[in-house]
């Protein structure tokens, strides 16, 4: 009836629009949420209308950092807040040492140095000297990397925040006493959960992150586009796939789900599919995909790309989706995965408990043995992956969608704003 033109200028428009970074209003929220959730968040936006915020991460690339403010900022700018987004620059060597600062949040012994300290700091000052924050209202600053930028304004007059996205639940003591001297120099902190609350002498606020689920990771595909994308990748779909997204870290454990994979093999007949890029902040990626590619055989695919659409379609495509990780802050990939109606089994860490809720909507796993025992269950019986998927993407609706985050963003920044706003 429409002819080629119409069908042409349809891919056209579905190619313009996954190219996009992610610009949505809340109205495109509301078939989501409802009418009252998406008024009440415009109320809440208009109160804080004349506010500028600022964020500083350390990269526009990889990671969950850049996943969720990519759509947020945007969103905000949309809502009338003039939102920034400022990115600190950092050699090798100062991304080594911040690295060493994450994985130390995280639990990990490690030393540090007096010359690491100084890398640090130094080109953290570096940073500090060409970013003009005087007209804004808040500033927000990410992760430890541009954590001691604090220390250069000392004229201050607006609230600093300071959000910690990584597993806070028992980080290393020296390096923890190192940074607390720059977190309390803050008016706030932010993280993901309760339990990774510190002892701080300055007011903790908790905020789970959340998807946007409009965008190239998470839109509707139908099945012949999931087709056409794996096919794109050379990922055999004569089996059923268990696949795994995520960087390449050691606590999100790749080589154990190649053990837990290996052990449930011998029961089912499945390929498994592992993707991830590095950020570019993450000078220890490359090093894990080396060994990961040196554990592969022929039912293993190892992938290191940057392409989202691939993602979203291997997580609708995959009979189990994997996220075993050893710590985490919260676990976004299994929130894309859930609102795809994935089955996830996920390590009972950090936020993933508080997404999964074990034997309803997924499971909860400590060790390989186990992986395997919940990857055999699930691809066994086909029903059980329905009736999980289900709960799962429901879960995901209910709390972990970027209209939440937004509007827990709003209420944080009413709580922070100067007076003569």
């Amino acid at each position: 009836m429409f002819g080629k033109g119409y069908s042409s200028m349809s891919r056209l428009n579905s190619a313009v629009e996954r190219s996009k970074l992610g610009l949505h209003t809340i109205e495109q929220y509301e078939p989501l949420i409802g009418s009252a959730a998406a008024q009440r968040i415009a109320m809440k936006a208009e109160r804080v209308r004349a506010m500028r915020v600022a964020h500083v991460s350390s990269t526009f690339y990889g990671g969950g950092v850049t996943e969720l403010l990519t759509p947020l900022t945007l969103m905000m700018n949309a809502m009338g807040i003039e939102t920034d987004w400022h990115l600190i620059q950092g050699t090798p060597g100062f991304f080594g040492c911040t690295k060493k600062l994450h994985n130390t949040l995280q639990g990990e012994t490690l030393s540090w140095s007096d010359a690491e300290r100084a890398i640090c700091e130094e080109v953290v000052f570096e940073n500090a000297t060409r970013l003009h924050l005087d007209e804004c209202d808040a500033v927000i600053v990410h992760d430890p990397q541009p954590l001691p930028l604090v220390s250069h304004f000392p004229d201050r007059e607006v609230p600093w925040l300071w959000q910690c996205h990584v597993d806070l639940s028992s980080p290393f003591a020296p390096v923890w006493s190192y940074l607390r001297g720059f977190i309390e120099k803050y008016n706030a902190a932010i993280f993901s959960l309760p339990e990774y609350a510190q002892d701080l002498g300055i007011d903790q606020h908790f905020v789970p992150p959340a998807i946007d689920p409009f965008s190239p990771k998470n839109g509707e595909l139908s099945e012949k586009e999931i087709r056409k994308f794996l096919a794109n990748y050379k990922i055999p779909t004569d089996r059923p796939l268990v696949v795994q997204i995520s960087r390449f870290d050691r606590w999100k454990d790749p080589l154990g789900i190649i053990d837990a994979f290996r052990k449930a093999r011998g029961q089912v007949d499945c390929t498994l599919v592992l993707v991830g890029n590095n950020a570019s902040d993450d000078p220890e990626g490359h090093v894990i995909l080396d060994s990961l590619q040196d554990s592969t055989d022929e039912d293993i695919v190892v992938l290191a790309v940057d392409d989202p659409i691939l993602v979203n379609a291997l997580q609708r495509q995959a009979a189990v989706v994997l996220q075993k990780s050893i710590r985490e802050g919260f676990g976004l990939t299994v929130t894309e995965a859930m609102w795809k109606g994935a089955a996830v089994i996920g390590g009972d860490v950090g936020g993933i408990r508080h997404q999964i809720r074990d034997g309803w909507n997924g499971f909860l796993v400590k060790t390989p043995d186990e992986a395997a025992a919940r990857m055999v269950q699930v691809l066994q019986h086909p029903e059980l992956r329905e009736h999980l998927g289900a709960r799962a993407k429901e879960s995901v609706r209910e709390k972990f969608v970027l209209s939440r985050l937004l509007e827990d963003r709003l209420d944080l920044l009413s709580r922070s704003r100067r007076p003569e706003i």
